[in-house]
Order: structure tokens, then C-alpha cells, then sequence
């Protein structure tokens, strides 16, 4: 995984909706477009930046895939950022 690649596709606020909405349960891409009004291949070009990213992990049944929040990548993320807390940036040298 590449940070770069994860923080490009986090600072789109649509792909941030699709990941809050895939929080919960999977969701196939007609699902996840119908809560958009925007063209399928919009919807596909966010979900295919998603996947670059591997924030979401693809399943097919039948005759659908299904998207899923890859849960790693968000712990290796958050991994990352908790080595930032603990000091406190406001503090003056004396």
C-alpha cells in the first residue's frame, strides 16, 4: 500500500461518502449509486480509485460485485497517525 495513493483517494469527499456507506455492510456498485446523482461511470471511475488505493476489497456473486471497506489498510493508517499524538504541538521551548 502506498500512502500517497490512500491519501489521494480519501481527499475526495464522494469517495469518503462511499466508505462511510460501506462501514456497515457490502454494498454492490448499483447500491452505492443510487445514493448519488451522478453518471455509473462516475460512480465506477470513485470505486475504481478506492481499489488503487485498497481501501475496498471487491467480491462477485452471481451476477454482482460487491465492495467492502478493507479494514488493514485503515489500521495501517491509523498505526501511522498514532505517532503523532502524545506531544503537544502548542508547547513553547523555555
Amino acid at each position: 500500500m502506498g500512502f500517497a495513493d490512500t491519501f489521494k483517494a480519501l481527499s475526495d469527499p464522494i469517495r469518503r461518502e462511499i466508505l462511510v456507506m460501506l462501514k456497515d455492510k457490502k454494498m454492490s456498485a448499483g447500491e452505492i449509486a443510487s445514493n448519488f446523482n451522478m453518471t455509473n461511470a462516475t460512480i465506477s471511475y470513485h470505486l475504481s480509485q478506492l481499489k488503487k488505493a485498497n481501501l475496498i476489497i471487491e467480491s462477485k456473486y452471481k451476477n454482482f460485485i460487491y465492495y467492502e471497506i478493507n479494514i488493514s489498510v485503515f489500521e495501517e493508517v491509523m498505526l501511522w497517525f498514532s505517532q503523532f499524538k502524545g506531544g503537544n504541538i502548542n508547547e513553547k521551548d523555555n
